[in-house]
């Protein structure tokens, strides 16, 4: 199964006293893995984001772990799964480094007809405490 889709991101970081929050809405691609519970939602980058032209693929796998692949300019590979502290490449248009990722929360409420993700997690640069994100993405039929 695969199908087009809206798909409405809002992303909430937190960093010391500060709250940045990003929101996009785009069209993608919605496609069921072969398992149950897993899905793979794809979109374009907006320049808004400061990622334009790149390509996200969101690789979820029930409320255990989502994987964030970002191909073009700025390549990214973010591991996010619960209970574990993954190191990862982030990249950006200004240069790469490594994260450290770890999952406070996942749920996913996924169907053929799309629903909705939630994440929270905390990321940090050489065990030094950077941000804690929370995304709520909402995923519709076109």
């Amino acid at each position: 199964m695969e199908k087009n889709v809206c798909i409405d991101i809002k992303s909430t970081q937190f960093a010391e006293d500060e709250r940045d929050v990003t929101e996009l809405f785009t069209y993608g691609r919605l496609k069921r893995g072969r398992e149950r519970n897993k899905y793979k939602i794809i979109y374009e980058e907006s320049e808004a984001t400061g990622f334009g032209g790149n390509t996200v693929t969101l690789d979820i796998a029930g409320n255990d772990m989502v994987t964030l692949y970002r191909s073009g300019d700025a390549l990214s590979n973010l591991v996010i799964e619960k209970g574990k502290k993954h190191h990862c490449h982030y990249g950006t248009p200004f240069g790469d480094f490594m994260v450290g990722v770890t999952a406070d929360e996942i749920r996913s409420e996924l169907s053929d007809k799309g629903g909705n993700l939630y994440l929270k997690y905390t990321i940090d640069i050489n065990s030094s405490y950077m941000s804690e994100t929370e995304m709520h993405i909402n995923i519709k039929e076109v």
